[in-house]
């Protein structure tokens, strides 16, 4: 029975994103039970097509992206794959009309990460950033919205704005392992040999302006995602605050976290803030 193999697929889903992200998947656990089966659909999709490019180093990492792709666009086609994550992600694209477009954009980024090691031009950075981040929150959008275009529309902005903050979050917090293992530099701004405390300021400050319009967004979704969004707003502001205290040399040369207390601290905080309506 169909059923039965779409129950396995969803399980496959949810067991990448705990296994991948202990932290979005807390998140994930904060949102309405209507909409996290979805969500878990659109991180497992997302999460092999970046373990492709990322991690697969002993293998012909192209080839397998070109089969991953064809299976993709063969399981929105025919609304089955027998790939489960594939087979999760087309039930939400299609059930939540997810545009063509996002998921062409994303695969495009990821495909960039195949061949393109820096970024050396704001245009450049930008499209990357919209491909691999921004199109991925509004993806998840179009599942809190439930369809309601204007809605989508109101909170597409805020949206993109906090997509973009968690990925450069994402890009700072891993300089080492992406500068060193995968020899790659997203940050046009930033001479990897010369990290100084004012480009980190910049990089900063930047990410600080997303976070704030992606939270005048947050305010506004339904009540089935907002505790859960806001709980990965509060993680990622956590963590960039971390990277701020941290000397640039220090962010070269390890990767920043945020201990597993300070989370509970911080998801017990954000529950808080939610009971008591100050979001």
């Amino acid at each position: 029975m169909k059923s039965i193999f779409d129950k396995i697929s969803y399980e496959c889903s949810r067991n990448v994103t705990r296994a991948y992200s202990t932290s979005f998947s807390s998140a994930v656990k904060m949102l309405s039970p209507r909409i996290r089966q979805d969500i878990y659909n659109i991180y497992g999709f997302v999460r092999f097509a970046d373990e492709i490019v990322d991690t697969f180093h002993d293998y012909d990492k192209e080839q397998l992206f070109d089969l991953f792709e064809e299976d993709l666009n063969n399981a929105l086609r025919d609304k089955i794959s027998l790939n489960p994550v594939l087979n999760s992600f087309q039930h939400t694209a299609i059930k939540y009309n997810i545009p063509q477009e996002l998921i062409d954009a994303f695969m495009n980024s990821m495909r960039q990460d195949l061949v393109k090691k820096d970024y050396t031009t704001l245009s450049e950075y930008n499209e990357y950033i919209y491909g691999s981040a921004d199109v991925v929150g509004l993806m998840c959008l179009k599942v809190f919205v439930n369809n309601d275009d204007k809605r989508y529309e109101e909170l597409k902005g805020p949206a993109m704005r906090l997509g973009s903050a968690f990925q450069k979050v994402n890009f700072l917090r891993d300089l080492k392992a992406d500068t060193e293992e995968l020899e790659r530099n997203y940050f046009p701004s930033l001479n990897l040999n010369e990290m100084t405390d004012e480009v980190k300021r910049q990089i900063i400050e930047e990410i600080e302006a997303d976070l704030a319009e992606g939270y005048k967004g947050i305010l506004k979704l339904p009540v089935e995602a907002k505790f859960g969004v806001y709980t990965a707003y509060a993680y990622y502001r956590k963590l960039l605050k971390k990277l701020k205290n941290t000397p640039p040399l220090e962010i070269k040369s390890r990767r920043i976290r945020v201990p597993n207390y300070q989370k509970l601290g911080l998801l017990a905080q954000c529950y808080l803030n939610y009971r008591l309506n100050f979001i």
